[in-house]
This record gives structure tokens, sequence and C-alpha cells, in this order.
């Protein structure tokens, strides 16, 4: 099932703000030398336009513009982002303008008031004197030989509410020789249906190229974004993975891969779109903002199937359940194990490992009754699939363990100055070589899993790519009191992709250290096969 882009020619522009509205995310802070990775991996997939962020607003932004004139980008163009000039100031006495221009980045984007109700109540000046400052603004910068952007802020709700003022403030931005017009639901709060016909109707009284910028504040980010464009807007803006403030921005990962097999329109280069997974995860890592595991295209779910007569379909079939090829954008299709699923899985994942497996052979029906034993003791592989595959592995006696455990030890302490912290010792065997070595850490399973990695760095570097990004507890039987078994998950992730550990006792610390341990041995397992 390939997905092949039979493109009609109309290239739609993406413009990227994760290092600027994304940055906004509650929760999310930037360095310098995240933006500039970010900016070189955005740049390497394709995106036309990165807007780095506001180099009159803070110090960092000022650095970014400075240290990213050193990187030598392939696809993008740097942009540079601000507002229009002050109320009656001159545009070259405007400290913010005059800092777009010393960025040196060849395009800058900036914002100005077409809704009346933010002329007369936020900003506090006349209707009048809005226009003029977003026409000297934009013919500041023309002067300074910009390519220039103006984003329509509120673009939608100033139309709804004044339609004649909302036009004249793009017609302003238009005369002074704007390149593109940015119309901007920035209370993300307006309906696809809307959105094209108010296009529709901008189009009539505006010859400059139009763009959208939509936010996610009633899940419509993407929806509106592709209203837009199929209205005729060739510039969307957006972010990766929909950071940005409040409910975020228009998520640039699903209008890209919508562009491309849903509407076969070009964005990026085709042959880029099968790193977009990839891609999404990279900024996940650097941002420490997790991706959704059911996030369209690029979520660790978006093409699982979990029930026998899906999985069965798709077999037969990838049609059946699926409306896109996941090997198009980067990803792969997965089938995890439960109840509903019988030995489906078990034979795919043997397939995988090139073992012919049958439905009827006794290895398949001894796996299968094993799982069934381990489900029973409260083991639930379906959340679980790197567990799952280490189980299947173990069972057909695919890979030599690439440790073994010895002991280990956890104590955790309170001090007199109410500091609580854990320490962790282990003992392991790798490569006949016996490792001991200790760490502290917030917690038991924080300070296990430290010394592990110090122990086992020396032999897997590759190790210090992956951190754990979620561990959760629960407990089976609740009748059982502090006696009870637990079920610890665990979460990790690496620059490339995410998974899902497992362990069951009713030690909660052994419990952590099955999962912990069978996450970094699905990290080292995959590492293996590249």
């Amino acid at each position: 099932m390939a997905n092949k882009l039979r493109s009609n020619h109309r290239q739609i522009i993406i413009y990227d703000t994760t290092l600027r509205d994304g940055s906004q995310t509650e929760g999310v802070s930037f360095t310098v030398n995240d933006k500039l990775k970010i900016t070189e991996k955005l740049d390497q997939f394709g995106v036309h336009y990165i807007e780095g962020g506001w180099p009159g607003s803070n110090p960092k932004d000022k650095d970014y513009f400075k240290d990213v004139q050193s990187l030598k980008l392939k696809n993008a163009k740097i942009a540079a982002f601000g507002s229009t000039r002050r109320v009656k100031i001159k545009a070259s006495e405007d400290v913010n303008l005059v800092e777009l221009v010393k960025s040196k980045a060849p395009t800058i984007t900036i914002f100005g008031k077409c809704w009346d109700l933010h002329v007369t109540d936020v900003i506090r000046t006349t209707l009048a004197e809005n226009l003029e400052m977003i026409a000297d603004s934009v013919g500041y910068l023309k002067k300074n030989k910009r390519e220039v952007f103006f984003d329509a802020e509120h673009f939608f709700d100033g139309y709804r509410n004044n339609p004649d003022y909302a036009l004249k403030a793009i017609q302003a931005a238009e005369q002074a020789g704007a390149d593109c017009i940015v119309l901007c639901d920035t209370n993300g709060g307006t309906l696809p249906s809307q959105v094209r016909s108010i296009i529709e109707e901008v189009k009539k009284h505006v010859k400059a190229p139009l763009g959208i910028h939509a936010h996610n504040d009633i899940d419509m980010g993407v929806a509106n974004s592709i209203a837009a464009i199929e209205a005729g807007c060739n510039h969307v803006q957006g972010t990766f993975n929909g950071l940005g403030e409040r409910c975020g921005n228009a998520n640039l990962c699903t209008i890209i891969g919508i562009l491309a097999t849903k509407l076969n329109l070009k964005s990026i280069p085709e042959r880029n779109l099968e790193n977009m997974k990839q891609v999404a995860y990279y900024v996940s890592e650097i941002s420490n903002s997790a991706l959704k595991d059911n996030a369209a295209f690029v979520g660790h779910s978006a093409f699982t199937h979990k029930a026998g007569v899906h999985i069965d379909a798709v077999i037969k079939n990838p049609l059946a359940y699926e409306h896109s090829d996941p090997v198009f954008v980067g990803n792969h299709r997965r089938f995890i194990a439960s109840e509903l699923a019988g030995k489906m899985p078990i034979l795919i994942k043997a397939q995988k490992m090139n073992v012919d497996l049958d439905k009827k052979s006794p290895e398949a029906k001894k796996i299968l009754e094993e799982l069934q034993v381990k489900e029973n003791n409260g083991y639930q592989f379906e959340a679980a699939d790197a567990s799952f595959e280490l189980f299947v592995k173990r069972s057909l006696q695919k890979y030599p363990p690439f440790f073994k455990l010895e002991g280990f030890k956890v104590s955790s302490e309170k001090r007199f100055d109410g500091k609580i912290f854990a320490e962790a010792s282990v003992r392991l065997k790798v490569k006949s070589e016996e490792l001991f070595c200790a760490a502290e850490g917030d917690g038991p399973v924080d300070s296990l899993d430290k010394a592990l990695r110090q122990a086992l760095t020396k032999f897997y570097p590759r190790l210090k790519e992956m951190h754990l990004s979620d561990y959760k507890v629960r407990v089976l039987d609740t009748k059982d009191g502090t006696a009870a078994k637990v079920r610890v998950l665990i979460e990790s992730q690496d620059e490339t992709d995410t998974w899902t550990t497992v362990g069951v006792h009713e030690n909660i610390i052994e419990a952590s250290w099955e999962a912990l341990t069978d996450s970094i041995e699905y990290k080292l397992l995959k590492d293996k096969k590249k």
C-alpha cells in the first residue's frame, strides 16, 4: 500500500514556528543550543521557513539570531518575529523594529491588529493610527530589503466583528509591500466553514499571497489550516507536535501528512516524508514534551491494531483498517497482544524475526500458554509492546542476554534537613566482566536507573541517547492491602522512538527493576538491528 504523491504542481509553503510559538507551551523552555539543533533538523527535513524567535523581546533570541548565522542551512530561510511599531513614533525609531533588522534574518514576520476591539481596548489608539502603524512598519522593513510576512492577528474574529476594518488592515500591509498576508485565528475559536467562507471573500479584495496561522483552542487548528489551503492559501504556519500556548498551534506533522496523502499537494520534498516521525520525536525529546501515542501519522499507536478482526483484515489487505501506508511518513504497523488478539501477534512477531511459526506448532502453543499465565499474573502486554517483543524473542531464544544481574540493593534516607534521597548499587556481569556501580537519585527507581546505566554505558554507549519519560504504578488487587501485587509501566524514549515495558511483583522495587531492565534491553536490541 504505497502512497505516491501525485502532485497537482501547487506548492504549499511550510512555515515552522516551533521555536517561537512552540516555546510558549507551558513547561517548555528552549536553550539557544536547543533552538539551533531543532533548526538544523527542520532544515534537513525540508521546512521552507523557520521562525527563530523575537529578537526584540529577550537576550536569548538575540543570541540565537547571531549564532544561527554560522549554520549552513540548505533548505530553510530564517525568519525573525516582531510587532508593528508602537503608537505615535516613527517605524525607524521603534526599538523592536530596529532589532528585527539587526537580527540579519532575511525574512521578517510582524503582527498587527486587525480586530477593532484590540485597537481600541488593548493598544488604545484610533483605528486610523493602527492602519498607519501597519503601513509604516511594513514599509520600513521593505526599505531595509527584507522579505516581509504580515501576521494579521485576530483576523477572523476581527472580520466577523467589523469586516470592513479587518480588510483595511490587511490592505494597508499589502499596499506597503508585504510579501504574504497571513490570516491568524489567534484565539483558535473559528470553525472550518467560517475560515473557508471568509478567505473566499478576502481573495476578492487582496491580491497578495495568503497564508494561515491557526491555534487549536477548540481542536480545529489542523482542520482550519486545511480549510484555508483548500480555499486558496499557499502558506501555512504551525508547530511540530502542535506545541504552543494554551491548547497549542496547528500541528505541522498532521498538516504535512494530509497534504501528501489526501490532497496530493507538494510541501516538503516527498523523499523526506519518511523522516517525519523521527523529526517529531526529535522535537519531543529536546522540548521534553511527550509526543501523544495517538498523534496522527507519527504517534506510536497511529498504525497499531489490537482486535483480532482488525489484525486479520489488515494482514489480508492493509487498506481495510489503515488510511495510509505508515512507512510513507516513517512510522510502522504494530499488532499488540491482548485477549482479543489470540495467536496472531505472536506469529507476526516471529515473522519479523525470520521465524516461520505455524499456528498449530508446539512453539506457538507454548508461547500462548506462557502469555496467558503472565496475563493471569497481572502482566498487561497490550500496553507494553517492548516487553512483549522481548518475551517472544526470549521464548524462541532469539538473542543472548546483554547482561546478567548478580544482585542489586536500594536504600532510602531522610536527613535532618528534610531532604530525601535514595541510593542504589548493582552487580552485573557483562561479557564475562563483573561490574559494581552505585548511584544516588531522587527515588529508588531513579537511583537504580542511574546505577545500571553507569555500569552498562562502558559497553553500550548509545544508552546515553535514551531516558525514562513516564512511570506508572497500579495496585492489582486492593483487598490484599500492602501485600498486593503492583504493575509498573515504564515508558522510555530516544531520538527516534518511544517504547513501553512492564513489570509485576508484590515488591514495587522488583516490579520496577523488571520494567527498567526490559526498557534498557529493548534499546540495546533495537540498536543492534541498525
